[in-house]
């Protein structure tokens, strides 16, 4: 294996002395998804947390951590960060504002502490992986370490599999 260099996201678990295991795997430049990613590193999708950033209708922008095989539900997450509405940040926003690329956005020692949400199925899994702020590159812990770590509120983020937008 080759010799992986420490992100500012472990170099963070380290200064907290939280135990985790960097993950490296081939990155696909036209597949940054996280179920992509979790197929390299062999574990299910739902384990494989990927960060979105979004911003209110107030002005600021939030995280939203979710399972690789989930869909954002941008009203629950404005709910959760107490707004009226939230969509999610442009990609030309997302490196001015955390310090990290489209694939490589992690929580953990981003360039604006911005406040963060993390799916309550994050506490399903003995351990969880989430980017290590660098594309091909992921952190594996434990889920209570990471909410520690990224200061992250439990919430529900995601869409229900196969719901529709119009009520019964």
């Amino acid at each position: 294996m080759k010799s992986v260099a420490k992100t500012n996201a472990a170099r963070l678990l380290d200064s907290l002395a939280i135990p985790y295991e960097l993950l490296s795997y081939e990155v696909d430049p036209e597949d940054l998804t996280a179920i992509s990613v979790a197929r390299k590193i062999s574990l299910p999708p739902e384990q494989v947390f990927k960060t979105l950033l979004a911003h209110t209708n107030s002005g600021q922008y939030v995280f939203a951590v979710i399972p690789g095989d989930s869909e954002l539900d941008l009203k629950k997450l404005a709910h959760a960060a107490g707004a009226k509405k939230a969509e999610l940040a442009s990609l030309k926003e997302v490196e001015p504002l955390t310090g990290y690329i489209r694939g490589g956005v992690t929580v953990m020692a981003a360039k604006k502490p911005f406040p963060a949400f993390a799916d309550e199925t994050i506490e399903l899994f003995d351990r969880i992986t989430v980017s290590a702020g660098l594309r091909g590159l992921q952190l594996l812990l434990s889920p209570a370490d990471y909410l520690r770590a990224s200061q992250s509120t439990l919430a529900d983020l995601t869409k229900a599999p196969g719901t529709f937008e119009a009520a019964r």
